[in-house]
Order: C-alpha cells, then sequence, then structure tokens
C-alpha cells in the first residue's frame, strides 16, 4: 500500500516571514527572492502574495521580527543600566540577523522608532539637555550599529581561519610590523582577550563618559 503524502502546512504570513528570516540568516538576503521563498515552502511564489503584498512588504515584515528580538530601555532603576541593557539587546539581535544591519538603518520601522524615541526619553529623564542628548544619541546609537556591522563584515567563517592564519604569516612581516604581528595573531589564538565583548567594553566606556555630562544639563 503506497504511504499517503504528508499534507503541506498551511501558508499564513507568520510562516513566510520566518521562513524567509531563517532563509536569510543562512544564505544572506541576497538569496531571499519571492521564487526561492516559495520552493522552501513548498507552494508557488504567487501564493505568497496573498500573504506578503510584495518583495518590500516581506523585508519590512522581516525587520519587525528582528526588531521584536530587541528591548527598549526600562523605565525604570538607573539610567546607564538601562541603556546598556537596551544596547545590548540590539547589538545581540543584529548579530544573529547579520543582513538587518544596513537595512534598519535605511528603512525605519514603527518599532524601530518607538526605540528611537524610548532611548531619547530616557537620556531627557536623565537629566541631559535637549543638546546633550542630541550628541548622545547619535553616539549611542552608532555605536549600536556601526560596531556591529563592523563585526559583520570582519568575522571569517571557521572554515577559513586556517587559510587566513597562513596569509596573515605570510603578508604581515613581525621584524617590520611588530606590533599588528601581534595583535594579528590575537585573532587566530586563544587566550583572556577571547573573555571580553569589545562592544561592551566600547559601550561602558561611552555610557561612563556620558555620566558627568548630566552635571552641566
Amino acid at each position: 500500500m503506497a504511504a499517503e503524502p504528508v499534507p503541506r502546512l498551511p501558508l499564513s504570513r507568520d510562516r513566510i516571514l520566518r521562513s524567509a528570516l531563517s532563509l536569510a540568516d543562512a544564505e544572506g538576503i541576497e538569496a531571499l527572492t519571492m521564487r526561492r521563498l516559495g520552493q522552501e515552502l513548498g507552494f508557488e511564489a504567487m501564493s505568497l502574495y496573498n500573504h506578503v503584498q510584495n518583495k518590500d512588504g516581506l523585508l519590512d515584515g522581516m525587520l519587525d521580527l528582528v526588531l521584536a528580538e530587541t528591548e527598549q530601555p526600562p523605565p525604570e532603576g538607573d539610567w546607564s543600566a538601562a541603556v546598556r541593557t537596551s544596547a545590548i539587546s540590539a547589538h545581540g539581535a543584529l548579530r544573529r540577523h547579520p543582513w538587518a544591519c544596513t537595512l534598519l538603518m535605511a528603512r525605519f520601522r514603527p518599532a524601530r522608532l518607538r526605540y528611537m524615541d524610548a532611548l531619547l526619553g530616557r537620556l531627557r529623564e536623565a537629566g541631559f539637555s535637549a543638546d546633550t542628548t542630541y550628541s548622545a544619541y547619535h553616539l549611542l546609537d552608532g555605536h549600536i550599529f556601526g560596531f556591529s556591522y563592523w563585526e559583520i563584515t570582519h568575522e571569517p567563517g571557521s572554515a577559513d581561519l586556517g587559510d587566513m592564519a597562513a596569509m596573515f604569516e605570510r603578508t604581515i612581516d613581525a621584524a617590520e610590523l611588530p606590533h599588528l604581528h601581534e595583535h594579528g595573531r590575537q585573532h587566530f589564538a586563544e587566550g583572556p582577550h577571547r573573555d571580553v565583548s569589545a562592544f561592551e567594553l566600547g559601550l561602558d566606556l561611552i555610557l561612563r563618559g556620558l555620566e558627568p555630562l548630566r552635571d552641566e544639563s
């Protein structure tokens, strides 16, 4: 007796968006087309348009899922701890979904606008003047997105590390460039430097540097 075919799961907007998110995370945003997404889901591409208006609508929905993984600065407690918690959550989401970083800087979704407003409000409530808040906000947002983007574009795959280490040793002469050689070798070695989050170190330096400015507000 022939086995009965396994029924397909019905399409829904949420299923389409989460499948698109997984595809972009695994293969990059360039791999995401409506046709490819339809194949992943087992449907013709045209069926997807019953749930998402177009490719832009698909991208916006995916970005909303990424933003749902971030936290707004909590309104209670110490201002710097609140901002720190929020920034770390945003950095984590951008690292989990590396394709989203540049898109979020160009496509202002409602959740992104609410985050911006919450961060600005938290700074104002902490006692920073409007002028200081203007600069502090850009400094914090620039660190979150700028550092995340730098990490995303400079992180090699584990399969590439051996080749990169060999190329590094061939091209960076220890006698001519001793400090760069020392630094470069740390990228390929274990040690205490691995236990430090450069993102969090930079964030903490920013927050400590901003604290005295409240007295001038």
